[in-house]
C-alpha cells in the first residue's frame, strides 16, 4: 500500500490501516476476475499479465467478466442467502440484448435478481409487467417506482422480515424501513458497477440523459456470437485449483475476434483502404485493428473539437450543464468533467486536454485517473487546471480540497510555468472558500509556492462561457490570465474569504466586459 499510494494513479488515502486497505484492493475485483493470485504469495495470473500489457485492454477485461460465477470457490453463498447458479454479466448481456435497451431502474429492480440463470424468462417477464404498468400509471414516476422498487424488496427479502432478521451492520436499528432503505441503496450501488464493467468491456453504451444501458450497434455480431457460445453452467464449482487454472485463462471464452476469418471481414468493413497480409499473425492483425481504432477515435475527436470551437455545439453544451445542475443524468461526474472539457475548448486560445478515457467513437468512458488534474490547459506562456466535482457540503472540502492543490502544484513543477487552477462544483462549499482563499497567501513550498485557486459554482462558470460567445471579440488566453490575476490581487486586498469569494464571483459575471 505504501508503494501504491506514491504512484501517480493513486486515488484514496490507505493511512488508517495499509495492510487492510491494500487487501481490501485486491481481495475484490482483482482476486474475483482473477487478475491475481494471494496464495501462496500475492502474484499476476496470465490474466492479469495481459491485461497489463494488452493494448486492447477491453477484450481481457471482457473474457473475465464472462467467466465471474457464482457460485465458485472464491464465491460460496451463505446459508441464508439465494440460491445462486448464474454467471451475472453473461445473463446481463443476454437481457440487454433481449430487450435492446435497459433502464437503469429495470436492472437495478430485477436484474439482480437473476440469481439463477434459469429463471431468465421470468426476469423478463418481470421487466415486462413493469414496463406496462409504468405506461399505466398517471402519476409521479418516482413515486411509482418507489412503490414497485419497495414491493419487489418486501419479497425479496420476506424471511428475513417475517424472522426479524433486520439489523443491518453498524446499527442498532432494526426497523423495516432502515433494513429495506439499506438494502436499496446496496442495489444501486450494484447497479452502479454493473453498469461500469459492463462499459469497459467497450460492448455497450451509456445513454446517460436516458439512464439506460444498451449494446454498441456495431458490436451486436459480437455479443450475439458470445451468447451463442458462452457455456451460462457455472464450472468447478468445488475444485479451486481446476476453477483458478480456468479463471486466469487469458484465451478463455472464445470471442469472435478469435476467429480470424470474420477479424479479417470485420477489418475490411470499417477499414477497407488496409491491405491485409495474409502471413500476419492473428495476435498481429489484431494489434493492427486496435491500431486502426485508435487513430479513428483521434479523428472523431478533432472533429468534434473543431466543432466545439466553431460553437456548433453551444446549445448542447450549456443543455448539458443544465442536466447536470438538475441531477437529471446517469454519472453526473463523468458527464461534469467531460462537458467542462468541451466548454473549455469552446472558450479557445490553447491546447486543452482531458485526462478522461474516450471509447473508440469518442464518446466519454470514465473520469480523470487519480493524482492528476481532471483537465489541462496550456496557454503558452502560462498553465491552467480545471477541477470539477458533485460533491457538496463539508464532503467536498474533504476529498476535494488537498489533491486540487497538489495536482497545481504537479502541474507548475512539470511544466516550470506560472499556472492557476479553476474549481467548479453546483455549490461551493465555505470550508473550500477558505482553504483556497487560504492558499493564494500563503508561499507553501509543497504546493510551489501560492496557489492560485479560483472557486465557481456551475451557474457562474455556465455565464462566463455565454459571455464568451456573445462577446464583440474573440477571447484571448490574456483575458483568462487576467481573471486569475485579479484573483490574487483581491486576496491580498481583502479581509476575508467571504468578501474575497463575493468579489471573485462577481468579477466572473462580466470577465469579459473590458477590451485591452
Amino acid at each position: 500500500m505504501e508503494l501504491l499510494r506514491e504512484e501517480n494513479f493513486f486515488n484514496g488515502e490507505g493511512a488508517n490501516d495499509p495492510a487492510f486497505s491494500a487487501r481490501d484492493r485486491i481481495n475484490r475485483a482483482p482476486k474475483s476476475l482473477g487478475f491475481v493470485l494471494l496464495s501462496p504469495t500475492i502474484q499476476l495470473t496470465a490474466a492479469g499479465e495481459e491485461l497489463i500489457n494488452s493494448t486492447r485492454k477491453e477484450e481481457i477485461f471482457l473474457r473475465q467478466l464472462l467467466k465471474f460465477q457464482v457460485p465458485s470457490p472464491y464465491h460460496k453463498p451463505s446459508k441464508n442467502s439465494a440460491e445462486f447458479w448464474v454467471k451475472p454479466y453473461l445473463e446481463l448481456l443476454r437481457l440487454i440484448r433481449n430487450f435492446g435497451s435497459l433502464k437503469f431502474d429495470e436492472l437495478m429492480i430485477f436484474g439482480l435478481q437473476l440469481v439463477d440463470y434459469r429463471e431468465f424468462d421470468t426476469i423478463v417477464e418481470k421487466i415486462n409487467q413493469f414496463r406496462i404498468a409504468k405506461a399505466q400509471n398517471k402519476g409521479n414516476y418516482k413515486n411509482f417506482r418507489a412503490e414497485y422498487f419497495d414491493k419487489e424488496l418486501r419479497a425479496i427479502y420476506s424471511a428475513d422480515i417475517i424472522s426479524g432478521n433486520t439489523r443491518t451492520r453498524e446499527t442498532n436499528d432494526d426497523s423495516i424501513v432502515k433494513f429495506l432503505n439499506t438494502k436499496a441503496s446496496n442495489m444501486r450501488d450494484y447497479t452502479d458497477a454493473c453498469f461500469r464493467y459492463l462499459r469497459a468491456t467497450g460492448l455497450v453504451n451509456i445513454s446517460h440523459l436516458g439512464k439506460s444501458i444498451s449494446i454498441v450497434l456495431e458490436k451486436i455480431q459480437e455479443v450475439d456470437y458470445i451468447l451463442q457460445n458462452t457455456d451460462r453452467e457455472p464450472r468447478f464449482v468445488d475444485n479451486e485449483e481446476q476453477y483458478i487454472a480456468y479463471l486466469g485463462n487469458p484465451q478463455m471464452p472464445s470471442l469472435l475476434t478469435d476467429n480470424r476469418e470474420v477479424l479479417e471481414q470485420t477489418i475490411r468493413a470499417e477499414f477497407p483502404q488496409l491491405e491485409i497480409l495474409e502471413t500476419v499473425a492473428l495476435q498481429s492483425l489484431k494489434d493492427i485493428f486496435a491500431a486502426e481504432l485508435e487513430n479513428r477515435k483521434k479523428l472523431i475527436l478533432t472533429e468534434q473539437i473543431t466543432a466545439i470551437k466553431d460553437y456548433r455545439l453551444f446549445e448542447e453544451i450549456n443543455t448539458t450543464f443544465q442536466h447536470i445542475l438538475d441531477n437529471s443524468l446517469y454519472d453526473a461526474p463523468l458527464i461534469l468533467e467531460w462537458n467542462t472539457w468541451r466548454a473549455m475548448t469552446m472558450i479557445d486560445g490553447g491546447n486543452i486536454k482531458a485526462n478522461l478515457k474516450f471509447d473508440d467513437f469518442g464518446n466519454p468512458m470514465s473520469t480523470a485517473q487519480g493524482n492528476m488534474a481532471d483537465i489541462v490547459c496550456d496557454y503558452g506562456n502560462f498553465g491552467l487546471t480545471v477541477e470539477v466535482t458533485m460533491q457538496g457540503g463539508h464532503t467536498q472540502y474533504e476529498r476535494e480540497a488537498e489533491s486540487v492543490a497538489r495536482h497545481l502544484a504537479r502541474y507548475k513543477k512539470e511544466t516550470e510555468k506560472p499556472a492557476y487552477c479553476l474549481f467548479l462544483a453546483p455549490k461551493i462549499n465555505d470550508a473550500c472558500k477558505a482553504h483556497f482563499y487560504a492558499l493564494h497567501k500563503m508561499n507553501i513550498q509543497y504546493y510551489g509556492g501560492n496557489s492560485i485557486i479560483v472557486p465557481l459554482p456551475l451557474r457562474i462558470f455556465i455565464k462566463m462561457i455565454e459571455d464568451s460567445r456573445n462577446a464583440s471579440y474573440v477571447p484571448e488566453p490574456k483575458h483568462i490570465q487576467r481573471f486569475f490575476e485579479y484573483s490574487n490581487k483581491l486576496a491580498y486586498s481583502t479581509d476575508n474569504e467571504v468578501d474575497w469569494y463575493d468579489r471573485i464571483t462577481q468579477e466572473a459575471l462580466n470577465w469579459l466586459a473590458w477590451v485591452s
